[in-house]
């Protein structure tokens, strides 16, 4: 994509703190509770999007944020803007050429608190071939608990 934005929630638990938490946590992608989305502005309007394929890990560490991480992959056949024609255009040697660049990728570099509940994510971001650094502006909701034993995770 041209001049495409995309914009992902890697991990709002990376800027949160608990008293009670272990060192390293580490939470995989659930892709049945997450989303990753695009929003493209462009002449006409805006094209949104999700890519319905991914997978990753975010590593925390509560008392020291500085040292989470967060890891992802995006398959980019996986696009999804809800129009069948524009997604076979998008997945074509116009845009993603998803027959040789199959997959997007992020890997963090550094995690940064800036706020009370705010903070930076720089890493690497590769797709089409390209790695650029970028830096993603997270914003966590609630804090994460650690689940007990056996239990699914929640929020408090």
């Amino acid at each position: 994509m041209k001049s495409a934005r995309l914009v992902f929630a890697l991990g709002s638990c990376l800027l949160v703190g608990a008293s009670s938490a272990r060192a390293n946590e580490i939470f995989k992608f659930d892709s049945a509770h997450s989303t990753i989305a695009f929003k493209v502005q462009h002449m006409l309007g805006t094209a949104k999007g999700t890519f319905t394929k991914f997978s990753g890990t975010i590593e925390v560490d509560r008392e020291h944020p500085e040292k989470s991480s967060v890891v992802a992959t995006i398959q980019a056949a996986s696009i999804n803007t809800a129009i069948a024609k524009r997604d076979e255009h998008l997945r074509s040697a116009d845009f993603f050429n998803v027959q040789q660049y199959p997959e997007i990728t992020f890997k963090s570099r550094r995690v940064k608190r800036t706020g009370a509940n705010t903070g930076e994510i720089a890493g690497d971001f590769s797709m089409h071939g390209v790695t650029c650094a970028i830096t993603l502006n997270v914003q966590g909701l609630l804090p994460v608990v650690r689940p007990r034993a056996g239990a699914s995770p929640r929020r408090r």
